[in-house]
């Protein structure tokens, strides 16, 4: 079974993708690539930097693959055009417009959802174990479990609106 912690894990993951017009290495690290026979991430093959603020560097560790990850970035959902650059590949990050950071801070709402509705299937999984106690022994359980679960709420809460405020800048 899933825990809070993993939920909350995947969450800070699943948002570091959502673009903020900031360069950071989250946006393609987990991008596919076929490389080698296999799907990789870009992680797995390169160096990933962000030598300034709206540029990320990828430096393929193998030469050979540096136009499979290139191609893997255009084909991605990211929407940045890679340059291939010598031995390495750069992604200017362009501003965001009003509209993208609108349609950014949708898809943020969206993926906050998804957390919070992983979080209540699993508190409703534990509910149901709760049948075997005395009714003082469940309504304590029940209402510790709902603590923890406000607590990892108010955690995606703080996160969202980190991530919504960088957004907005």
């Amino acid at each position: 079974m899933t825990t809070f912690e993993e939920i909350l894990s995947f969450y800070k993951n699943d948002i570091a993708s959502v673009r903020t017009g900031r360069a950071t290495p989250a946006l393609v690290e987990d991008v596919f690539v076929d490389a080698y026979g296999q799907k990789m991430t870009i992680k797995e093959l390169a160096s990933i930097s962000t030598p300034e603020p709206r540029t990320v560097v990828i430096q393929p560790w193998d030469k050979g693959v540096l136009e499979a990850i290139a191609s893997a970035i255009q084909k991605s959902s990211v929407g940045l055009a890679p340059i291939a650059d010598g031995d390495l590949i750069r992604l200017t990050i362009p501003s965001l417009t009003e509209e993208r950071r609108k349609e950014f801070i949708k898809l943020l709402k969206s993926k906050t959802e998804d957390a919070r509705i992983k979080i209540r299937r699993v508190r409703e999984e534990l509910h149901r174990g709760f049948g075997d106690m005395s009714k003082d022994e469940e309504f304590r359980a029940k209402e510790n479990l709902q603590k923890t679960v406000d607590e990892y709420n108010h955690k995606i809460e703080e996160l969202e609106k980190k991530k919504e405020s960088e957004l907005m800048q």
